[in-house]
Parts: C-alpha cells; sequence; structure tokens
C-alpha cells in the first residue's frame, strides 16, 4: 500500500521497510498551503469550537489520517470529529482517534524483523514475528470500542486536570488478530501466575518519565478475548494505532490497548508500575464517583466502560424545522450489550424507545434511530441507553478527581422553527 504524503513516499508493504523518520516529519498541523492531500478549507485558522471553556482546538493532518482535532503535538493526541460517528457504526481508520503517552514514538520499523517478547514466568520463552501470529496461530475478528478514559473530561463540572477532551476520543472497529491465550498457552503459564504486563515501542524522552507499561489480572489475560491484533477495519493498523500490532481489549478503556506491542510477561506478583499504582485509578465504589472537590479513600485500576449513548445527527445549539424530526445516534457499554435507547424531546421528562440497528457484537457500537415532534422554541434532546443488565446512564454525570468515565445522560438543545 502506497501514500503520499506531503511529497513523502510512505510505503506500508508486507515484507517492505517502515522508514518512520520521514513519516513523522510528514506530521504537521495545517498551515498555510494544504498538506497532505487536503483540501484548501483546511488552511492555518482553520479551528474547531468545543462546546466548553478553552475548547478552541486547531484541525491537524497526519499521514494516514484525516483532518482531525489537535489537543496535544508531543506527544500526538487527536481527536476524531463528532461527526464521523455519524457516517456509520465504524469508525474508519482514517478518522480513528489517537492517543499516546510518551513522546519517544519509534521512528523505524521493520515488519520482516518486528517481533514480540513474551518471557517471565512462562515455561518457554517465545520471540513472536508477524509471521509467526499470522500463520501459527487461529486468526480471530471481533467488533469493539476502544475508548479513552478522559473522553468528554473537557465537560467535567467543576473542572479537572487533564486532557480537555470532547467527546470524540473513541471509535469502533472491526479487529483481526489473535487470541492473546493462544500465545500464552504456547508459552505455558507457570503455576502462580498473577498477572501479565504489556510494553510497547514508544518510549519516554526524558529520564525521570516512567515507560508506559500496562498489566491485566491473569485470568483476564486468558479469557479469550483479549487479542493481539494485527488488522483493523480489514487493512493493516495505521501506525499512530499501533502498528504492526497492538492489544485489543474488549469493554475496558484504552489505557490497556497497547500500542506498538513488543513485550508480554508473565508475573507472578501484582504489577506496581506508575501506570498501574499511580494513574488512570479511580475510585473505590460502585459508582467510581465522589463528592465534587473531594478525594476517595481508595482507589483501584480503571476498568470496564459504563453505559453511553449520544446523538450524532443535529448538534447542540442547531437550528431545526418544527414539526416530525429524525434522530440518529450510538450506545455502548462494557461488553454486556445494549437492549434499549430512549429519547426524549423534552429534556428527560418523558422519554420514549428508539429503534436499534444491527447488532455488531457486545462490545461495538449499536446505532439507533428516532423520530420526535417538536413544536417551535428551543427544545432539549436527550438520549440515554439500557444495557442487558438493566444498567443505565445517571441523569447528571458522576464525578471523581481524574474526570474519568464520564457517562451521564447527554442532552443537546435545538431551536424548532
Amino acid at each position: 500500500m502506497r501514500r503520499e504524503a506531503g511529497g513523502i513516499a510512505v510505503v506500508m508493504e508486507t515484507g517492505a521497510k517502515i522508514d518512520r523518520r520521514q513519516w513523522l516529519a510528514g506530521a504537521v498541523a495545517v498551515s498555510g498551503a494544504a498538506v497532505l492531500g487536503t483540501t484548501k478549507s483546511f488552511a492555518a485558522d482553520s479551528t474547531v469550537s468545543l462546546p466548553f471553556a478553552n475548547g478552541d482546538r486547531p484541525l491537524v493532518q497526519y499521514p494516514g489520517k484525516r483532518p482531525m482535532i489537535r489537543l496535544t503535538a508531543r506527544p500526538p493526541q487527536l481527536e476524531t470529529p463528532f461527526e464521523v460517528f455519524n457516517e456509520g457504526a465504524f469508525t474508519p481508520n482514517d478518522a480513528f482517534f489517537v492517543r499516546y503517552h510518551l513522546a519517544g514514538l519509534p521512528t523505524f520499523i521493520d515488519p520482516d524483523t518486528y517481533k514480540i517478547a513474551v518471557g517471565g514466568k512462562v515455561a518457554t520463552p517465545l520471540s513472536l514475528s508477524l509471521g509467526d501470529l499470522k500463520t501459527g496461530f487461529e486468526p480471530v475478528e471481533l467488533v469493539a470500542v476502544n475508548q479513552c478514559s478522559g473522553n468528554s473530561l473537557g465537560f467535567v463540572t467543576p473542572r479537572v486536570g487533564g486532557g480537555q477532551l470532547g467527546n470524540g476520543a473513541m471509535g469502533n472497529a472491526r479487529w483481526k488478530g489473535v487470541k492473546l491465550s493462544d500465545v500464552l498457552n504456547k508459552a505455558g503459564v507457570a503455576a502462580g501466575a498473577v498477572q501479565v504486563k504489556f510494553d510497547g515501542l514508544d518510549s519516554p524522552v526524558l529520564p525521570g518519565t516512567p515507560d508506559f507499561a500496562k498489566a491485566l489480572d491473569i485470568d483476564h489475560a486468558l479469557d479469550g478475548e483479549v487479542m493481539i491484533a494485527y488488522e483493523m477495519n480489514g487493512e493493516d493498523l495505521p501506525f499512530l494505532n499501533g502498528y504492526p500490532v497492538r492489544l485489543v481489549v474488549p469493554g475496558y478503556y484504552g489505557t490497556y490497548w497497547m500500542k506498538h506491542l513488543s513485550e508480554i510477561t508473565v508475573l507472578d506478583s501484582v504489577y506496581d508500575g506508575f501506570w498501574m499504582s499511580t494513574a488512570y485509578r479511580v475510585p473505590d465504589n460502585d459508582c467510581h464517583c465522589v463528592d465534587p472537590g473531594t478525594k476517595p479513600q481508595k482507589t483501584v485500576p480503571i476498568g470496564k466502560f459504563d453505559v453511553r449513548s449520544f446523538m450524532t445527527n443535529l448538534r447542540d445549539g442547531q437550528t431545526v424545522r418544527s414539526g416530525r424530526v429524525a434522530l440518529k445516534g450510538i450506545a455502548f457499554d462494557g461488553g454486556a450489550g445494549i437492549s434499549e435507547v430512549l429519547v426524549s424531546a423534552d429534556g428527560g421528562e418523558s422519554w420514549s424507545p428508539a429503534a436499534l440497528g444491527p447488532d455488531l457484537g457486545k462490545y461495538s457500537f449499536r446505532e439507533w434511530t428516532a423520530s420526535v415532534h417538536l413544536k417551535p422554541g428551543a427544545r432539549a434532546l436527550a438520549v440515554r441507553a439500557v444495557n442487558r443488565l438493566n444498567q443505565t446512564q445517571p441523569d447528571k454525570a458522576l464525578w471523581n478527581p481524574s474526570g474519568y468515565m464520564r457517562n451521564g445522560v447527554e442532552t443537546l438543545t435545538v431551536n424548532a422553527a
């Protein structure tokens, strides 16, 4: 596959070397002349205004991506423009959000020599090539949402520190790869194994910055659903989404979805690295919440998604014609599966059922459609989803000091004329 990136030829073919130095040199904001084949409309003053304080963001285009909303450049953090989610249940690869923690991205990857080391408390340490994964194990496919822990953090009130993201740090894709359990079983997990640690090729720039590594409990790692993926929506993984392989942890927040996966280590103790013991933790209670402005007495590592739903075909403040108005959107959860979506045309005073679209699997976006009758004036439209465990979204978003797991009922106001 050959892509022209602002005059830089990026060759991504099996067996070909990939020079990421040139690749990353093309990762620049849209400014002055259009780059990477973008249209002239994406010029220096092209911005998106997210609906919260300090929400102005530049639109940028990196190789392999359409113009996206930039939160940071080093490391790259790119948010999906929300209108993309109205295109369908699958998020296109070129619009899929990007989240890195460390700025030391790999600049050269040779798929012929790329290896994943499997070691630690195993009977037979392994060194697996891309070819080994594709030919030595049964391939599996799964549709699953990847969502950043801080998705929607910019809407949290009272405000909290961290990346002030809108609602676009999520995406749904069909992943293809091999079961992590098959790889671990081939290595032979030793008795007494407690967790499995994962590391990738991105690295710290400064010596004092902790390496980004994550861990899963051994039972979770062996559940047959966690995947080592090498394809996304029928294509090789985009570089910025983890080429050539990444971990897919269905139903769990993206912090566990290790990109550029290079090391798998079975441990006989709980991994206590910074990104597990200090970062990405939530209050240790049923709601993972505390009273606004307070601190939890105890925390645990973040885990599964809560139930979420969104309207995708309308935006807050939009003017629509009064009368019958069509609504469309998506819903998802951490793996129970969506059983019902309800919509309201009066700010949540009354609710009516929406029609659910095709069921693509319990970890996937579930599309929905509905229509409501709007009289002239400002009308508050709301949506809430219910999963198969009868869990739903709270009327108002709950709060924790990190701003994680926001999932209150989403409401927007339209002007019916």
